[in-house]
C-alpha cells in the first residue's frame, strides 16, 4: 500500500486528503525514495503512532522536513515530529487521530516494504 496509491490501493486514503490526484504518484515516489534510502527501523508504538529511525544526514533532515510539511498541507490530520536522536540518526514520529489509523497502517506497510528492500 502507499500513501496515495492506485485506485485498488486507495480505499484507505481519506477524503480529507486534498492532494490533487495527478500529483499523488509523484508524492508516492518521494516517500518511497525516502523510505528506501533513509529508513533504518520501523516501529509501530501504538495504533496511532509510528516511529521511523532514519539516517541522520543533513540532506535526509532537509528532505524529511520538506516532505512532511507538504504532506501536512494536504493531509492535515498527520502530526510529524522530527528529532535528532544521535549524531548520525534522526527519529520521525508520525501520529494520526483514531479516525485515520488505516492511513497509518498503509504508511507503515509502505515504509517497512521499502526499507526491507535495501
Amino acid at each position: 500500500m502507499d500513501i496515495h496509491g492506485s485506485a485498488a490501493e486507495a480505499a484507505w486514503v481519506p477524503d480529507a486528503c486534498t492532494l490533487p490526484t495527478a500529483a499523488r504518484p509523484l508524492r508516492l515516489a518521494e516517500f518511497d525514495r525516502l523510505f528506501r534510502d533513509a529508513v533504518r527501523d520501523v516501529t509501530r508504538l501504538s495504533a496511532r503512532h509510528l516511529r521511523l529511525r532514519l539516517a541522520g544526514t543533513a540532506q535526509t533532515e532537509q528532505t524529511v522536513r520538506d516532505l512532511t510539511a507538504r504532506e501536512s498541507a494536504c493531509c492535515s490530520f498527520f502530526t510529524f515530529d522530527l528529532s535528532r536522536s544521535g549524531p548520525d540518526a534522526l527519529t520521525l514520529d508520525i501520529r494520526v487521530p483514531a479516525a485515520h489509523v488505516a492511513v497509518l497502517d498503509g504508511l507503515t506497510d509502505q515504509a517497512a516494504a521499502a526499507a526491507g528492500g535495501r
